[in-house]
């Protein structure tokens, strides 16, 4: 059946708005990347209206360990409980609205909790930001709480390896077949929230346009499905880090040790709530406290993570602060490339070192002596604001 048009009434004047489709599948994809808030239909955990930010569009995903992205997700967003939401766009005249848009969907849902690890997701998010001009201190505001950046895609990463995401397929007409489908999954999945959405548009006169979100597969009738997508963990112990630190074998045991040695003499440490044991490192330069790195003990040592927060830096220290320790950062060869338009990108960046890079001759040397001189840096510049006293 046709639809309808829809009637804007205005004092003694009435605007008729007609049902019209959508001149491409990449007009329809920009729409939802520019306003993800077409899809925000639902709540938080803590009962917060749903906000979703968008992570990439057209989000590569590999399916071997050897291989690079071989299929490609139309949107990749995420929400403040750190929940992923895969978007697939059809228009109702692509035949693969039917069925094989459903095995795509499974396809990017199973692989990608298998090859989108916390550093990737995270790295696509802020070139996403890059790209869109929009601040990463803006958009991390919405998403991070009282949680570190290295903790929020943590909690990412864990939520896909556990199967808990949402599977939009969006469409501005949703057949039968894939509602039927959508409506079996959702009987049958207990981590996985799945949905189709139908989104009808109205055009009227100049560049007025109405659309209209329709929802099918809604979980709250579900036997057995929860409808939050779970509590935080509590922050890893001390000896829970300590335990993971000696696992380890020797040289990467040795470079953990000497990190945390180095925080606990200039400030403190503390367990993070990601799904690995990770040490949050917080030092204090001029009676100023600031999170400075963390390390993430992944089971294999070779994998583990020191990350930076040049923004944190840059916010407590100054942008000075922040462009001297990403000149002494950019001596070690990896990371080069990755902070040459950290100044650009006002320093919104995690750049990190794996235990194998740090295990290299003098690369551990260099980091703490990068750190000792911005904290003597840090030192120097409070000692001469007080000397000079109030303005």
């Amino acid at each position: 059946m046709a639809l309808q048009p829809v009637f804007v009434v205005g004092g003694a004047d009435v605007d008729s708005l007609e049902a019209a489709g959508f001149d491409s599948e990449d007009e329809f994809q920009q729409l939802l990347a520019r306003h993800p808030r077409i899809l925000d239909f639902g709540s938080l955990a803590d009962g917060r209206p749903l906000r979703l930010s968008l992570v990439a569009r057209e989000m590569g995903v590999a399916t071997g360990e050897d291989t690079g992205p071989t299929l490609s997700l139309d949107h990749l967003f995420v929400d403040a409980d750190a929940v992923p939401t895969l978007v697939e766009v059809k228009r109702a005249t692509d035949t693969r609205i039917r069925r094989e848009v459903v095995g795509q969907m499974l396809d990017y849902a199973a692989n990608g909790a298998r090859y989108w690890p916390a550093a990737l997701l995270q790295k696509s998010f802020e070139d996403t930001c890059a790209v869109d001009g929009v601040p990463l201190e803006e958009a991390y505001e919405a998403l991070l709480g009282e949680r570190t950046t290295q903790e929020f895609w943590a909690e990412v990463e864990e939520r896909l390896a556990a199967g808990r995401m949402r599977l939009l397929f969006v469409a501005d007409r949703i057949p039968v077949e894939l509602r039927a489908v959508v409506e079996f999954l959702n009987r049958q999945l207990r981590q996985t929230d799945v949905y189709a959405v139908e989104l009808a548009q109205y055009r009227g006169s100049g560049a007025l346009r109405v659309l209209v979100p329709r929802i099918y597969g809604e979980t709250a009738a579900v036997p057995g499905k929860s409808a939050s997508p779970g509590t935080r963990r509590a922050a890893w112990a001390p000896s829970e880090i300590e335990r993971a630190v000696g696992e380890y074998p020797g040289e990467h045991e040795a470079v953990a040790r000497r990190l945390l040695e180095h925080a606990a003499g200039h400030g403190r440490w503390e367990g993070g709530r990601g799904q690995y044991p990770s040490a949050l490192a917080e030092y204090t330069a001029g009676g100023r406290g600031f999170r400075l790195w963390a390390l993430t003990l992944t089971p294999r040592s070779d994998k583990a993570r020191l990350e930076f927060s040049l923004g944190t830096v840059r916010q407590r220290l100054g942008a000075t602060a922040a462009a001297d320790l990403t000149e002494d950062l950019r001596k070690l060869a990896p990371l080069a490339g990755r902070l040459a338009d950290a100044a650009a990108r006002d320093y919104n960046l995690w750049p990190g070192l794996t235990m194998d890079d740090l295990t290299r001759p003098g690369t551990l040397d260099t980091v703490l002596a990068a750190l000792d001189r911005l904290l003597a840096s840090a030192r120097q510049d409070r000692e001469a604001a007080d000397h000079a006293g109030p303005a």
